[in-house]
């Protein structure tokens, strides 16, 4: 059955093996792995409705060419065609080392490029719109005003955000020990700022949101449950409208403002990826085009030498 587009009926067994094995062995992120298990339940769709094969069975290249072109002519991002195209391509390293299938029909595909697309970010001016706005009397308020803050200074995932425990909170050192993709490590600054609207919120809001409940999510809800990344997603909306913020807003812009900002300010491109938690430089490397996309716009605009294309003919 599909529903809005995805696949949603059950999985072949060895597919949540496959999926289980990277989890375990692999120590991939939930949410990457759900993305591989969308991708492989269209793969699965397509093969049992167009030609009646199952996920084990041996493959021609043919077939998976035809069938990242129906998804082209879906008009999938050029994102998402990369990420099945990578998702297929370890599925079937799977089977190869599993010794289901003998040869691996992706071998000699080559890799779809994915289309550098720049991430789009908040100016410093809305930042400051978003976070200088007055606190409501509420503990909410307090909290999410804390939240907003911390996710801005520390460039953290939304869902290492909604995800953090006190226990990975330092306030005498002003970091955070934070537990990112792959289940990797790192230490994060967080800055006085952050640091004081937090320490507030575990010494004054915390307890009154709990009403002496235990719990080890550092920011919680008055039931005593940790924040959704839907729930912060929500009110991060809210607040940027009350902000008086036209453009759509997510926690994500926040992580990319956070790295363009301090690239901006002549931070070193290591550090940064230390601090963003990326395991490839090259990921990171995205943030410096953001600022030499910016540069090149102020340049169009301010520099006063603008000349218009001429005719190139001669006049005689």
């Amino acid at each position: 059955m599909i529903v809005g587009g995805s696949t949603t009926s059950v999985l072949d067994p060895l597919v949540e093996r496959y999926l289980r094995q990277l989890r375990v062995e692999g120590g991939l992120a939930i949410n990457t792995i759900e993305a591989y298990r969308v991708d492989l339940a269209k793969w699965q769709h397509y093969l049992s409705t167009h030609h009646r094969l199952q996920m084990s069975e041996t493959i021609a290249p043919s077939l998976i060419a035809a069938f990242l072109a129906s998804l082209r002519r879906q008009r999938l991002a050029s994102s998402s065609l990369a990420r099945m195209q990578s998702t297929m391509r370890g599925w079937f390293r799977f089977l190869v080392r599993e010794r289901i299938v003998e040869t691996n029909p992706l071998r000699d595909l080559s890799a779809r490029k994915r289309a550098v697309v720049l991430p789009k970010i908040l100016t410093k001016r809305e930042v400051l719109q978003l976070l200088d706005m007055p606190v409501g009397a509420s503990p909410e308020d307090h909290r999410d005003r804390a939240m907003l803050e911390l996710l801005y200074a520390s460039g953290l995932r939304v869902s290492e955000l909604v995800g953090l425990a006190v226990s990975q909170v330092d306030l005498n050192g002003s970091c955070l020990r934070v537990i990112g993709k792959g289940s990797k490590e790192r230490i994060v600054p967080m800055g006085q700022t952050a640091r004081d609207l937090v320490a507030e919120y575990v010494a004054h809001v915390r307890p009154v949101l709990l009403k002496g409940r235990v719990v080890r999510a550092l920011f919680v809800s008055r039931r005593a449950q940790a924040l959704t990344r839907q729930g912060f997603w929500k009110l991060l909306r809210q607040r940027a409208q009350r902000a008086g913020i036209a453009k759509p807003i997510s926690p994500h812009m926040l992580r990319h403002s956070f790295a363009t900002h301090l690239l901006e300010g002549g931070a070193d491109l290591r550090a940064v990826q230390t601090m963003l938690g990326h395991a490839d430089i090259a990921t990171t490397q995205i943030y410096t085009h953001v600022e030499r996309s910016r540069l090149q716009e102020v340049h169009r605009r301010y520099f006063p030498r603008q000349f218009r294309r001429r005719s190139s003919r001669v006049r005689r």
